[in-house]
């Protein structure tokens, strides 16, 4: 599996954005070729992210195939739209241990 994983930090509304990430995010996000599982969560402690969410794929060549989709255009340039102080995006393999 891979992943990528992006972090919202302190947004300036939190309702307006949760509101606008749910009902317009969600969907564009929902429409990234080869998503197998899509999780959002709300981390609650100091210095945690706003929400964090999880894309993932089955391998890496599906997720360089969607890192190069208009779906991703159209993800990334909504997500570039939300008033946070910072926005954290990373991808990688996930293992079981």
């Amino acid at each position: 599996m891979h992943k990528i994983t992006v972090q919202y930090f302190d947004p300036a509304d939190g309702d307006d954005f949760e509101t606008a990430y749910r009902e317009r995010h969600v969907p564009l996000v929902q429409a990234v070729p080869g998503l197998e599982r899509f999780t959002i969560s709300l981390p609650h402690a100091d210095g945690a992210p706003y929400l964090v969410a999880e894309l993932w794929f089955a391998d890496g060549d599906a997720l360089s195939t969607a890192r190069t989709s208009a779906e991703m255009a159209a993800v990334s340039a909504d997500s570039a739209t939300y008033d946070v102080a910072r926005r954290v995006i990373f991808a990688g393999s996930v293992e079981d241990v």
